[in-house]
């Protein structure tokens, strides 16, 4: 099952908000979402710092700050097994 990766931090409200739009996309196209604090390690605290939250999946960043519900679509269909849509 494919995942997606949100960059967060506990006080971001930001960060919630992107979470909840993201979580009915997410189920709609069968994928996991998995949440990292970036404050917990320092090395992501440093690279992602004011991008948080970042949404990554396949080690590409999608969107930062607001979700892209379009942009995020089009990136699950671009794996059609996963998503339930099917190539004609």
């Amino acid at each position: 099952m494919r995942t997606f990766t949100v960059l967060s931090r506990q006080w971001c409200h930001l960060c919630h908000d992107l979470i909840a739009a993201l979580e009915p996309i997410a189920a709609r196209h069968g994928w996991l979402i998995e949440v990292i604090d970036v404050d917990e390690d320092p090395d992501l605290a440093a690279r992602w710092d004011e991008r948080v939250p970042v949404l990554l999946a396949d080690g590409r960043e999608i969107c930062h700050h607001r979700l892209d519900a379009e942009a995020v679509s089009a990136f699950c269909e671009a794996f059609p097994l996963e998503s339930g849509v099917f190539p004609d």
